[in-house]
């Protein structure tokens, strides 16, 4: 589950290094040389984590807040999750990946089975959408740096619990996206792109 190696090699290409053997060393050496190293982290993952559901939830949270509750249950096209069925599937994700840790308790309530189409109401979905990232931001504040490389065997045989959180906040960053192009189909403009806009209007003078 090392998800991370495809961003690495995107990032070794388009930054011009060159592959593997260009630092004039084996890949044995290699391999020794990073086994050797005890350097401090420069990226804190947990503090990271936090802040990214944190500004997903109040984009998530404005944008369904923006449109109108009859257009939760517009769909692109029949078989498509609907506006509705789309934020319900974000708040059963949040519900869902923290327990995949071995020691983190489900969320009280919480069951996935008919989730996803349980109601279409405005105010209860958002209230959903709140209460998942409140669940998931909590389960990760609950974590200490050790616990990001607990090994999960159950996830795979090189899976931890970093591998989780790390999916988790792909998982929301990769729905936002289709939550936009949902809104944007409907005539809403996202209020974070409303604020972008806002701000970049102050700083031009006009």
């Amino acid at each position: 589950m090392r998800k991370a190696m495809p961003y690495c090699v995107v990032l070794l290409l388009l930054s011009g290094s060159a592959p593997s053997g260009a630092s004039g060393k084996n890949p044995t050496q290699q391999t020794q040389a990073a086994a050797d190293d005890r350097t401090a982290p420069s990226y804190d993952m947990k503090a990271q984590a936090i802040l990214d559901l944190q500004q997903l939830q109040k984009k998530y949270a404005s944008l369904a807040q923006a449109l109108p509750a009859e257009k939760f249950s517009w769909r692109p096209e029949t078989g498509v999750r609907s506006i509705s069925e789309l934020f319900l599937h974000i708040a059963g994700a949040n519900y869902g990946f923290p327990p995949m840790m071995t020691g983190t308790a489900p969320a009280p309530g919480f069951k996935r089975d008919g989730f996803e189409k349980s109601t279409t109401d405005k105010a209860k979905i958002i209230e959903q959408l709140n209460q998942s990232f409140a669940y998931a931001i909590a389960a990760v504040q609950n974590m200490s740096n050790v616990d990001f490389v607990k090994p999960e065997k159950k996830l795979g045989p090189e899976a931890n619990d970093g591998d989780v959180i790390y999916l988790m906040v792909v998982h929301c960053h990769e729905h936002l996206g289709q939550s936009i192009a949902y809104a944007r189909m409907n005539g809403v403009t996202p209020p974070c792109t409303a604020e972008a806009q806002k701000k970049s209007a102050k700083g031009t003078g006009e």
